[in-house]
């Protein structure tokens, strides 16, 4: 169990219904389950006055990222649709950083990588950390392969003690052995899971 404070943030990674809703254009199996654990984080992270903070695939809809422009994705996330939209039964507390919005590559909710110059763009959520005096991040959502881990990765790369809780996580690729490859990237990284 997390225990939150002051010094905590929990940042909850693109929890919106193309990834968390069975009818989304990426759903990933597990998501609506997730949407259930992350409101319990959320409620001990506001009750522990820890800040709360929240990402935002928000794609234009055309873009090298996603399979129709010559990327690995389906469609998802369009700027303004449904699929972008928070989950309806997500608990939100706190302001929402938006990434991809030009049609960058935005996995990790701390950075946006340009396609064609493979230039690396800060968004603001590392400011907003700072601001709300956090040195630890706790970070959940979707997906724990992709977005929730370079999330992670960046969290510790920016100096935050960073903390991955797989309980409120989902994987895109769900097989045992991706789990392990995924536990010992974030162990790599200095990230702590815990269940």
């Amino acid at each position: 169990m997390v225990d939150f404070d002051r010094r905590s943030a929990l940042v909850v990674v693109d929890v919106q219904n193309d990834f968390a809703d069975p009818a989304g254009g990426l759903f990933v199996k597990g998501g609506p389950g997730v949407v259930a654990a992350c409101n319990i984080l959320i409620e001990q992270a506001v009750a522990g006055g820890a800040s709360v903070h929240y990402t935002q695939d928000w794609h234009p809809p055309e873009t090298p990222h996603f399979q129709t422009g010559g990327g690995p994705w389906p469609v998802h996330c369009v700027a303004g649709t449904w699929g972008a939209e928070l989950h309806p039964d997500l608990r939100v507390e706190g302001g929402t950083v938006r990434k991809g919005v030009g049609g960058e590559d935005g996995y990790s909710g701390f950075s946006v990588r340009h396609h064609h110059s493979g230039e690396v763009e800060g968004t603001e959520l590392a400011r907003r950390l700072r601001e709300a005096g956090a040195e630890r991040v706790v970070v959940v959502g979707l997906a724990a392969d992709v977005c929730v881990k370079e999330t992670a990765l960046d969290a510790a790369r920016h100096g935050f003690e960073a903390i991955v809780v797989r309980s409120a996580t989902a994987a895109v690729d769900e097989g045992p052995e991706a789990w392990a490859r995924l536990d010992a990237e974030l162990a790599a990284g200095g990230i702590v899971v815990e269940e």
